[in-house]
């Protein structure tokens, strides 16, 4: 699955890239700097529809508080160029519902 929310005008967009079995997941996740100017050091919140919980991560330190999921880049990941992107990773699992999140927030800003 790849998620591309509808454009809501900024500076980001993001890849979400599922990849499911029975009770557990494992999540690629592109963030893209679609704006002008680099983005030095980054936080990508969502929030899971379904019942995710995260387990691990890689590429980005991910922390989740109930549905509300955070990731924030690492040491050799931070500054993210003009056209350019990062990727990070997550594994998960999950009960009864593992519905793709559909919005995310760059530093507090809308991604499509």
């Amino acid at each position: 699955w790849t998620i591309s929310p509808g454009n809501t005008g900024g500076t980001c967009q993001v890849s979400y890239v599922k990849n499911e079995w029975s009770g557990g997941f494992t999540a690629n996740v592109t963030v893209t700097n679609s704006g002008t100017t680099a983005i030095n050091g980054w936080t990508l919140k969502w929030t899971f529809p379904g019942d995710q919980k995260v387990t691990n991560a890689w590429n980005a330190t991910v922390t989740q508080s109930g549905s509300a999921a955070t990731a924030t880049n690492v040491s050799y990941n931070a500054s993210i160029a003009p056209g350019g992107n990062v990727q990070f990773g997550f594994q998960g699992t999950w009960a009864s519902n593992d519905t793709n999140p559909s919005t995310f927030t760059l530093n507090g800003t809308a991604c499509s």
